[in-house]
């Protein structure tokens, strides 16, 4: 494992226990991201860095009982409270590093990542292996609960030109790994960028 694995799985380790009493009230927003996907019955849809997968009952919900849903996450600890939540009943959850998934090529034809981007340690090759696995055309969804400005003062730290959420900065990345930027939302309530899967 890395050092950059072994920190994130240090950060989220330390506070999967009580990550959902932190953030009580997100699930609106996450539900509001999943619609924004544009799922249909039926559809494959891949949660990378699923934590405590708080997306998974909205994923499910669009996808149906004929759809597929699969949470992977790094860090045992955050798994660990997604099923002490019971969210394993709306999906599959895999532990897995989203450098080398355990999916063939085109097996999804979305991904939901909430919060993801920050914690990659190669953001073009990582967002590279999220395209692999989905089809032409597939969507992805970078999601956070917060927009930028806000998640920088709840984190007491400046939000600089060079923040990689930044448009500027994320369209770049990610036409580099094989996405196209189609929506880019950074507001105090949420962010979120839509991408499509290129050819």
């Amino acid at each position: 494992m890395s050092d950059d694995h072994a920190r994130v799985q240090e950060f989220f380790t330390a506070r999967a226990a009580d990550w959902d009493r932190r953030f009580p009230d997100d699930g609106p927003a996450y539900a509001a991201a999943v619609a924004g996907l544009g799922l249909r019955t039926g559809d494959r849809v891949l949660d990378a860095g699923c934590g405590t997968g708080r997306a998974l009952p909205a994923l499910r919900s669009v996808v149906g009982d004929a759809g597929t849903v699969v949470g992977v996450d790094l860090t045992p600890a955050m798994l660990a409270a997604a099923v002490r939540a019971g969210r394993e009943r709306a999906g599959r959850l895999l532990l897995a590093d989203v450098a080398r998934l355990p999916m063939r090529d085109a097996s999804f034809d979305a991904v939901f990542a909430a919060g993801l981007v920050s914690h990659l340690p190669d953001p073009a090759g990582n967002l590279r292996e999220l395209a692999r696995v989905v089809r032409s055309g597939g969507v992805l969804a970078l999601f956070h609960p917060i927009g930028r400005a806000a998640l920088a003062a709840r984190q007491g730290r400046p939000l600089t030109s060079g923040d990689l959420r930044a448009e500027a900065n994320l369209g770049p990345l990610l036409a580099r790994s094989d996405w196209r930027m189609t929506s880019y939302v950074d507001e105090d309530t949420r962010f979120l960028a839509l991408a499509v899967r290129e050819p």
